[in-house]
C-alpha cells in the first residue's frame, strides 16, 4: 500500500496559518506512490487543498474522498498503482487519480473504475481544488494535457510531508532525451526549467521552516536550465545556493556527460553542495549504451568516474543499473560485472529490464528471459554488498555529522544519516543515546563518532562538539 507520508490531520473548522477549513466540505486523503517528483506535486496538491479550506486526513479510511498520486514508470509500479486503487474502490472510496498512470492510461481507468470521478494528469496538478469542486457537483472530470507543460514555482501552496529537516525541491520537468527504455517523456513532457531566481527563493523559504537538507531533483538535473538560458547551467545554480542558509545541498539524477569540469568545481567549492554524485550509468558495454541510445563510447563511463574522481576525490558515488536489456549477450553482462567490481560504487541500484509500450526498447526483439535477467541482477548485488561493506568499515573511528531524523523516546537511541546516504535509497546511522546534558532532537545535524558499520548502515554515538 502506498505511502510512507507524514500528513498532518485537520479538523473542519480548524485554523491553521490564518485560513479556516471550511464546513460541509468533504474530507481528502492522499495515497502517495513513485518518485521524489510525484512527492512534490503531492505536497502542492495538499497545499493547494488547504488552503482551499478543505480538510486532508492522514487516515484513508476517515476520508471521503481519496487522491492516489500514482507511478507508470515499470511494471511494478504500475501494478502497486492498480493494487492500491482497487483496494480503495473495494473500500468504496471516491477517487480523483492523479500522477503517471492517470497521464498514461486516463481512458482505461475511467472506463475501468466507476469509482475513479477524476482524471488528473502530470501537468494538470495545479487544478486539484477546481477538479475536486467539479466532482462535488457531479460531474466526472478528466483533467490530462496531451502535452504536459505545467511547472511549479515558488508561489504555489506546498504542504511537505517528509519532517521538517529534509526537502525535495523540483528544478526542472520533463526531459528532451529519449533514452530507449523511459516512458517518462512520454508521461512529463519535455524539460522546461524553473529560473534560478525562482528556485532560490523557494531555498530561502524551506531555509525559514528549518529544512537541513535540500535535495534537488529533475529528471536529469545536469541539464538543468538548457531550455531555459540556452546551455546547461546547474553550476551557476549550485553557486547560487551556496548563499542560502541550509547545511546540506544533494543533487540527484546527474546525466554522465553532464558531469563537467565546471560543475564538478562548484561542487567542491560551495561548502554546502555535498560531494554526493548520483548517476544513472544503466550499463557499461557500449553495445548495450547504443542499443539504450546512452553515451556509447567505448569507455565513456570510464572516462566520467575517472574525471569525478581526479576533481572531486571525495566524491560519494551511487550509481543505478539495468540488467536484461533486449540484446544483453553473457558477455555484455561480464562487462558490466567487471565494471561494478572495479569501480567500487559507494551505493547501486539494479534493476531487471522492464519493456514499455510507447518506448523504443518495447519492440526490440528479446532473448533475456526473466530468470535470466534476475540470476543476473543477484550476482551484481552480490559483487556490490562486500564493496558497500568495505566502505562502511572504513568510516568506523572516523567523527561524521549526521543528521537526526528519528528519536526513541523509551530509549533514547536515536536514526540518522550522514552525507553519505541519501534518504531512503541509502543507509542509516544508528546512535546512542545522547550524552548526559546534551539535548538532542529530529532535525539537528550532530556530530558523531563512528564505532562498527554493518553491511549497509553505520553505528556510533554522539560526541560534545
Amino acid at each position: 500500500m502506498p505511502s510512507k507520508m507524514i500528513m498532518h490531520q485537520f479538523q473542519d473548522g480548524m485554523q491553521v496559518k490564518g485560513r479556516t477549513f471550511i464546513q460541509g466540505k468533504p474530507s481528502v486523503a492522499f495515497a502517495h506512490l513513485g518518485c521524489e517528483k510525484n512527492r512534490v506535486d503531492t505536497e502542492h496538491m495538499i497545499g493547494l487543498l488547504s488552503e482551499a479550506g478543505y480538510s486532508v486526513s492522514s487516515n484513508e479510511d476517515d476520508a471521503e474522498v481519496v487522491v492516489v498520486n500514482t507511478c507508470s514508470f515499470i511494471q511494478d509500479a504500475r501494478e502497486e498503482s492498480v493494487r492500491t486503487l482497487v483496494g480503495l474502490a473495494d473500500k468504496g472510496k471516491q477517487l480523483i487519480i492523479a500522477g503517471c498512470l492517470a497521464q498514461h492510461f486516463e481512458k482505461e481507468l475511467l472506463d475501468s473504475l466507476p469509482e475513479a470521478k477524476a482524471i488528473v494528469g502530470t501537468g494538470d496538478y495545479q487544478h486539484i481544488v477546481e477538479v475536486l469542486k467539479r466532482v462535488e457537483e457531479g460531474e466526472r472530470v478528466n483533467q490530462v494535457s496531451k502535452e504536459p507543460t505545467f511547472v511549479a514555482d515558488e508561489n504555489l501552496p506546498r504542504r511537505r510531508t517528509t519532517g521538517k529537516a529534509v526537502a525535495f525541491l523540483k528544478v526542472a520537468e520533463g526531459c528532451n532525451y529519449r533514452c530507449a527504455f523511459c516512458i517518462i517523456p512520454k508521461l512529463r513532457g519535455d524539460q522546461r526549467s524553473r529560473p534560478i531566481e525562482s528556485i532560490v527563493a523557494e531555498a530561502q523559504q524551506l531555509a525559514l521552516e528549518g529544512v537541513k537538507e535540500l535535495i534537488l531533483i529533475s529528471q536529469i538535473t545536469t541539464n538543468y536550465g538548457l531550455d531555459l538560458y540556452g546551455s546547461p547551467s546547474l553550476a551557476k545554480l549550485l553557486r547560487a545556493l551556496g548563499e542560502v542558509n541550509i547545511p546540506w545541498i544533494r543533487v540527484h539524477y546527474a546525466y554522465p556527460t553532464g558531469l563537467t569540469s565546471e560543475v564538478l568545481a562548484a561542487y567542491k567549492e560551495v561548502p554546502n553542495v555535498l560531494p554526493y554524485l548520483d548517476l544513472p550509468l544503466q550499463h557499461s558495454h557500449p553495445d548495450v549504451l547504443k542499443a539504450m541510445n546512452r553515451p556509447w563510447q567505448a569507455d565513456v563511463n570510464t572516462m566520467v568516474l575517472d574525471r569525478i574522481r581526479n576533481q572531486l576525490p571525495e566524491a560519494v558515488l551511487r550509481t543505478t543499473l539495468i540488467v536484461g536489456f533486449p540484446g544483453e549477450t553473457e558477455e555484455h553482462f561480464e562487462h558490466l560485472a567487471s565494471f561494478i567490481e572495479h569501480q567500487s560504487f559507494d551505493h547501486v541500484g539494479v534493476f531487471t529490464f522492464s519493456a514499455e509500450e510507447g518506448t523504443q526498447a518495447a519492440s526490440l526483439p528479446c532473448d533475456v528471459t526473466a530468470e535470466i535477467a534476475q540470476a543476473r541482477k543477484d550476482k551484481l548485488v552480490a559483487i556490490q554488498q562486500p564493496i558497500a561493506a568495505e566502505k562502511n568499515r572504513n568510516c568506523v573511528g572516523h567523527t561524521v555529522d549526521v543528521l537526526i531524523e528519528k528519536k526513541n523516546l523509551q530509549t533514547g537511541e536515536m536514526i540518522g544519516r550522514s552525507a553519505r546516504f541519501a534518504p531512503e535509497v541509502d543507509g542509516e546511522v544508528f546512535l546512542q543515546p545522547a550524552p548526559d546534558g546534551l539535548k538532542v532532537n529530529p532535525g539537528m545535524i550532530v556530530p558523531a563518532i563512528i564505532t562498527s558499520a554493518d553491511l549497509y548502515d553505520l553505528n556510533g554515538k554522539i560526541v560534545r562538539s
